[in-house]
């Protein structure tokens, strides 16, 4: 005789319905099913989220596209100007530096002393406060116990006060030529340095 138990519940039962072996095992396969068709409807989500995320990336990278090309053409378009501007940052620069008296005017005669030509019977002309300063720097110099200043770069120069040499600016004459060293041509020179960059720039195939 088979056994009983008893289950006692808190609510009452509307209605109570026994599964066979084959009810189980059909709720066993509709549960199955379900979850092949959660599992289909997961994929069909992650195939449209992967579908979605290749499009928006192909419209970035579109617009970067678009964004560099217009950089590019910007930049090829003010090419000039942003030289020009370059050397009038340069310019005024300089002429704050110049008017501090924040230079060496010892270092920029020598500098030019280097670029000329020949190095005898030369003469380098310079604005007088500069001159002043300069014969300073040379007194200086010889009264260094144990320093020969025989052998200098500046030895033997004729130095000539010329009002129309600005600050900071020399011009050296030689025999066999004349060497400026003087703000407006470093910025000319500059200023074709940069003109040339931009027209390499400009033909470069790439």
């Amino acid at each position: 005789m088979a056994g009983t138990f008893t289950i006692d519940l808190n609510k009452p039962m509307a209605s109570v319905k026994i599964l066979t072996a084959e009810d189980a095992e059909r709720a066993e396969k509709e549960s199955k099913l379900d979850s092949a068709d959660a599992a289909v409807r997961v994929m069909r989500d992650l195939e449209k989220e992967r579908a979605e995320t290749v499009q928006l990336h192909r419209v970035l990278s579109s617009l970067v596209d678009k964004v560099s090309g217009f950089y590019d053409e910007l930049l090829a378009r003010h090419k000039e100007e942003i030289a020009k501007f370059s050397v009038e940052i340069a310019r005024k620069i300089l002429m704050q530096k110049v008017q501090k008296g924040d230079y060496q005017i010892e270092a920029i005669v020598k500098e030019a002393v280097k670029n000329a030509p020949v190095h005898q019977d030369v003469v380098v002309r310079l604005n007088p406060a500069d001159l002043a300063q300069l014969q300073k720097l040379k007194r200086g110099h010889a009264g260094v116990a144990g320093k020969d200043d025989s052998g200098s770069v500046l030895s033997g120069i004729e130095f000539i006060a010329d009002s129309k040499i600005g600050p900071a600016e020399c011009l050296v004459e030689t025999p066999k030529g004349i060497v400026k060293s003087l703000i407006d041509e470093h910025l000319a020179r500059i200023s074709e340095a940069l003109g040339l960059a931009v027209a390499g720039t400009e033909t470069d195939p790439q």
